[in-house]
């Protein structure tokens, strides 16, 4: 069993809140309004910009060469792949790049990206990739859960899609696959039987505050 599915299995209830969440449940089927994936979009933005920086960290926290070029390649993906996707679909609606980098953070940013930044300051590599296995790991499962799914019934149908499509795809899902493989190599180094209860606490809380960003989304809704 890898790290990431004892992870996830030891925190069952956590997840499940996560990966079925009432907003990836909405988008699936279209019935998400706009406005709470407009929200969610910008501050996911946001977020993917402190992910960058934790990203970077684990690059300063490797041990080899080896882990330094895991951390750069996970870089790239965010920096060339996620944050472009937010700006293609933004464009859309008439919100330029400027916007989005200036937008200010709602406290579910803010809880989230410093708890990632603050686990891998405190500890080593393995904290920093146990804090953000979830945001990886749980978007390449609701991916490729929903690979090919056609949203119907609201405007932001075709932005769901286009959502899904970019976590369903095989650069993502074969990110996902590298990183969890990176995680195992790191804890057959790093991780001991009396170490992991504080992993499987870090990984409860960021799935859980996986769970809360995805409702911020719907906070300001009329």
């Amino acid at each position: 069993m890898s790290v990431f599915d004892r992870l996830k299995t030891d925190c069952a209830s956590e997840w499940a809140a996560y990966v079925d969440h009432d907003f990836v449940r909405g988008m699936a089927d279209g019935s998400l309004p706009l406005d709470a994936f407009r929200t969610y979009l910008k501050q996911d933005y946001l977020f993917l910009i402190h992910f960058s920086r934790a990203y970077a960290l684990a690059i300063y926290k490797s041990q080899t060469l080896g882990d330094m070029r895991r951390g750069m390649a996970g870089l790239k993906t965010i920096l060339e792949g996620e944050m472009e996707l937010h700006v293609e679909l933004c464009a859309k609606w008439g919100i330029a790049r400027k916007e989005l980098e200036t937008v200010a953070e709602e406290s579910e940013t803010l809880a989230y990206t410093r708890f990632v930044l603050e686990s891998g300051l405190r500890g080593d590599l393995l904290d920093l990739q146990v804090a953000l296995a979830p945001c990886i790991l749980g978007y390449g499962e609701i991916g490729a859960r929903h690979r090919g799914v056609v949203p119907e019934g609201t405007d932001g149908a075709p932005a769901y899609a286009r959502w899904f499509a970019e976590y369903a795809s095989d650069d993502y899902q074969n990110a996902a696959r590298d990183f969890c493989d990176w995680m195992d190599q790191t804890a057959s180094a790093y991780l001991t039987e009396a170490r992991y209860p504080v992993l499987r606490r870090i990984f409860s809380e960021a799935s859980r505050l996986e769970a809360d960003f995805w409702q911020m989304g719907f906070k300001n809704l009329g």
